[in-house]
């Protein structure tokens, strides 16, 4: 399946569906990866706690952010793909991200934890039939299938380092 398939495209998650290529949800995920494997980390780590604007987050606490994220829609993909009825609760990001200390760990920890949590990410989506990928569940925003929590989660990534790129490097 392509982006372009998602048909219906999920409320509020298109933001970040439309941000990864037209290619197969295999390859945009693989393509995900590789982007995270080449992060500028050295550049980054000059950058250190400043932020663009008072009240946002670090870039340490924006990977803290994608890997809480991916960890959680990792568990909506496989409850829908595995027939969940429940409506999945949503998460309170802004909380999540104060509690989870980012700014106590090195940046190269959370890169390279990012990496493990979106490789086991693409190893469960390997295991998906085409008949799983189609299935629907409900959460935040919901219905949305499982298929495009996988391009939810690529373009997510993609939205938040297009953010570090245009309003944290100018900060060097």
């Amino acid at each position: 399946m392509k982006r372009s398939d998602i048909n219906p495209m999920p409320e509020y998650f298109d933001r970040y569906i439309n941000t990864v290529d037209d290619v197969e949800l295999e390859e945009a995920l693989n393509i995900s990866l590789e982007e995270l494997k080449n992060l500028p980390a050295d550049q980054w780590k000059v950058i250190g706690d400043k932020v663009y604007e008072e009240g946002k987050w670090t870039i340490r606490d924006i990977i803290q952010h994608l890997i809480d994220t991916e960890r959680i829609f990792t568990y909506r993909s496989l409850c829908f793909a595995r027939d969940e009825a429940s409506r999945l609760p949503s998460f309170d990001e802004v909380s999540y991200a104060k509690n989870a200390l980012a700014t106590q760990r090195s940046l190269q920890e959370l890169i390279s934890e990012l990496i493990v949590v979106r490789t086991s990410f693409i190893a469960l989506y390997r295991s998906f039939t085409a008949e799983m990928l189609a299935k629907t569940g409900l959460s935040f925003k919901g219905p949305y299938s499982v298929a495009s929590i996988g391009f939810i989660m690529a373009g997510h990534q993609r939205w938040h380092l297009r953010i570090i790129e245009e309003r944290y490097l100018p900060l060097i």
